[in-house]
């Protein structure tokens, strides 16, 4: 199988950049801007031990030895299916056994255990070059994709997770209704006045179309169009959605979205806070209860004809270990 290079980077964020960037959103009040996020991943590598990831307190009750699933997926689960791997796969010596070197000549992620980011993943999926990826439902373009291919995706729910919003801590604005959100994004209410907020046109940002987070957006969005984003004016990997609505200039007009472990535990950024949606804050109690109405479940999902390794390792998933993991990194288990 076929192992493709991929090196998580760290940006550097530059004020000025983003100045130059936006400058011309203030001048259209019916069009959004898009951005692209990354983060350091090299702080949940498996098999260190000063890594940031979930250990067991004892061994697993599976123990693969040979065979061993190629994963990939979501930024925001790498954390959890590394710590999958950290526990049932033997510890991976380095270089020797898929880790790969960088131009700098340090090692990075293992081949066996790599991020993508979902539409990567999903295209490496349904090439054959994963077992399993973690991600969250794919888009309709993505099953299409598979389609065409004589694919059908096979998704095993493992967790629960809360897709979430966020202003600037500044902005008056605490919370929103599902309905209000829809109106964001689909360009009906424009300024934070028509929300009780202060006289400003409101800067939505998005992700990047089959992007995990985007496909929700769409999927919340319920049918409605969603607004087209100036994409001319996009500056490739310049920087997390969630430092933008935080300390950018204009950002107490901004509005945002990721998933709850992403922008808590992986950012924590407290340049923001996240709006409660029908009155319901996220947390793990109304996520787990299903009040919050922005709930979302993520999958370990294959193509079908997966090997008895492949098999046996989604099985533990979803076991009390697995489940554990899940819980531990700050997810939802889903048993």
């Amino acid at each position: 199988m076929k192992i493709q290079y991929c090196i998580p980077i760290l940006f550097v964020m530059v004020v000025n950049s983003y100045v130059l960037y936006a400058a011309p959103q203030w001048e259209n009040k019916n069009r959004t801007n898009i951005i692209d996020e990354e983060i350091n991943l090299d702080q949940y590598l498996p098999f260190e031990a000063n890594s940031k990831i979930v250990k067991l307190n004892e061994e697993a009750t599976l123990k693969l030895d040979g065979g061993f699933p190629y994963l990939d997926g979501a930024t925001a689960l790498y954390p959890l299916y590394s710590a999958f791997a950290n526990a049932v796969y033997p510890p991976l010596e380095r270089y020797k056994n898929g880790f790969y070197q960088d131009e700098n000549g340090e090692y990075t992620l293992p081949g066996y255990i790599m991020c993508s980011r979902t539409p990567k993943a999903y295209e490496r999926l349904i090439n054959g070059d994963v077992d399993i990826i973690f991600c969250t439902a794919p888009s309709d373009e993505q099953i299409s994709a598979a389609r065409e291919k004589g694919l059908t995706f096979s998704l095993t729910p493992i967790g629960l997770e809360a897709f979430v919003f966020f202003v600037n801590k500044n902005n008056p604005i605490n919370g929103l209704s599902s309905s209000q959100i829809r109106s964001i994004y689909s360009g009906k209410i424009i300024n934070w006045h028509e929300l009780g907020g202060n006289n400003g046109n409101i800067v939505a940002y998005q992700r990047p179309k089959n992007s995990g987070s985007q496909t929700i957006l769409e999927l919340i969005m319920g049918g409605e169009k969603i607004i087209e984003p100036i994409k001319e004016n996009m500056i490739q990997d310049m920087g997390p959605i969630i430092q933008v609505v935080a300390s950018y200039e204009n950002s107490m007009n901004a509005i945002g979205y990721s998933f709850l472990f992403y922008t808590t535990e992986m950012i924590r950024n407290n340049g923001i806070k996240l709006l409660t949606i029908d009155g319901i804050q996220p947390a793990r109690e109304t996520i787990k209860s299903g009040e919050y109405p922005f709930t979302q479940t993520f999958y370990a999902i294959t193509t079908g004809n997966e090997t008895e390794e492949v098999k046996r390792f989604i099985e533990w998933i979803i076991s009390g270990q697995g489940q554990y993991i899940t819980r531990k990194t700050g997810y939802v288990e889903i048993r």
